[in-house]
């Protein structure tokens, strides 16, 4: 796996937009390696269900899109030194494609994944991100990459994902769907006094094609989605480096 671990093809495609909003000030940065990307289409009107007031579904061509995106993170905080088994575990995130109030293009979290406590419980307290604690781990051998989680509090959830790996897509090459997929430069959550939105930013991604070799998941159903239908747009990518500034108060536009 190790030529898999480090593509550096990190170069700007005609069609893909750099932030057009860079951080001057991070409050934190994070490594995000590993990722298989799994996306589903919806109806429009099922996800929109789902969304609070002022949050509307993005579309591409007519449909939403749903993504169920297994990865490993990695933590740093300005200043202090790394603890390992604190700030490196995996993730598994279920997500979504919106405008928000201020007419950003942006993501909404239907659920996190993480294998950390601690991490947990600040993110939810600090973002107001639905983070859920879970047994996870990953497994990679050659092409193959598993990631395997078990919700351990709550409703319980399962998400069992295994993929092949395959080459990488050159950067011109990308679709339209996959820039609308990655080429987010904001997330929003539910505060404790409304709308808060984290900015971002990092490189464009180096996307791989990918196999979906095997999948259990209950992660979707456990967030109010439908059964998602058909097989899922399959996508692997080794990493980004990401800064991150301190959350915000959505202002309307």
């Amino acid at each position: 796996m190790d030529d898999l671990s480090r593509d550096t093809s990190y170069m700007a495609s005609t069609i893909e937009p750099a932030c057009t909003d860079p951080i001057d000030r991070a409050v934190m940065t994070n490594r995000w390696r590993w990722l298989a990307y799994l996306h589903w289409s919806f109806d429009p009107a099922a996800v929109q269900a789902l969304l609070p007031e002022g949050i509307q579904v993005d579309t591409f061509e007519g449909r939403a899109w749903v993504g169920l995106i297994p990865f490993r993170m990695e933590v740093a905080l300005p200043g202090l030194p790394p603890v390992p088994y604190l700030t490196r575990f995996p993730e598994t995130n279920v997500r979504t494609y919106v405008i928000g109030p201020d007419g950003k293009p942006g993501v909404w979290f239907f659920s996190l994944e993480a294998a950390r406590l601690p991490a947990v419980a600040v993110a939810r307290t600090w973002f107001g991100l639905p983070y859920r604690w879970a047994s996870m781990r990953i497994e990679r051998e050659d092409r193959r990459v598993r990631y395997i989680s078990a919700r351990r509090e709550g409703l319980r959830a399962i998400s069992d994902v295994e993929v092949e790996v395959g080459d990488l897509i050159p950067a011109a090459a990308m679709s339209d769907l996959d820039h609308f997929l990655v080429s987010r430069w904001r997330l929003y959550s539910a505060g404790r006094r409304g709308l808060v939105v984290g900015r971002i930013d990092h490189p464009p991604w180096a996307l791989r094609e990918a196999d979906l070799v095997d999948l259990r998941q209950d992660l979707l159903e456990a967030a109010g989605l439908p059964r998602p239908e058909g097989a899922p747009l399959v996508r692997y990518a080794a990493g980004v480096g990401v800064r991150i500034a301190p959350p915000a108060r959505v202002k309307a536009r």
